[in-house]
């Protein structure tokens, strides 16, 4: 009779110590975001600096910023979940939960993404760009095979001309790299 009791007490504190931790899931998102902000707290002050060259904030403003807010929010909402503070369940607001993810959109924006990654260098940004923007377009369903390309070509060009004349930010042209 005694070995029933201890099984069964036994059970339940093993069932005691789940639940505790399925009522406090939220804890696991706290500790990501405390290792996260850590990472990069300490990626941020060792960045290096030289006072010269740095101008009046430097390198590690920014990091140092994200880091010690990235701290800070895990922090606090730790302190939330052990007060009883719980997250809300999704609620869905215009999907149906019932239903199975759509893994062939998924994988062709996986797709348009890595053909991209695969163009950029060969082809360059615009028309790379131009590969992704309607393959994305295609996945979530568009099918007007005139304007999207067009739309897609003009965005990209427009992308990469802000960035290479307009902000400064070199990106490789392909054919283009001699019309501008």
């Amino acid at each position: 009779m005694s070995v029933e009791t201890s099984t069964v007490e036994e059970s339940t504190g093993t069932a005691e110590r789940k639940s505790w931790w399925r009522e406090h899931s939220e804890l696991g998102m706290c500790a990501f975001l405390l290792l996260l902000g850590v990472l990069v707290l300490t990626e941020g002050l060792t960045l290096p600096t030289d006072f010269t060259t740095r101008g009046p904030l430097g390198p590690q403003a920014v990091p140092v910023a994200v880091g010690s807010l990235l701290v800070l929010i895990s922090l606090l909402l730790a302190r939330d979940v052990l007060r009883g503070g719980r997250g809300e369940a999704e609620g869905g607001e215009d999907i149906d939960l019932s239903t199975a993810a759509d893994w062939r959109t998924v994988l062709l924006l996986a797709g348009a993404f890595l053909a991209n990654a695969a163009l950029i260098d060969v082809a360059g940004f615009p028309v790379s760009s131009a590969v992704m923007f309607w393959g994305a377009a295609y996945a979530l369903g568009s099918r007007n095979f005139v304007r999207d390309p067009l739309i897609a070509a003009v965005l990209s060009v427009v992308t990469w001309v802000a960035f290479n004349e307009l902000l400064g930010v070199p990106l490789p042209g392909g054919p283009l790299m001699g019309v501008f």
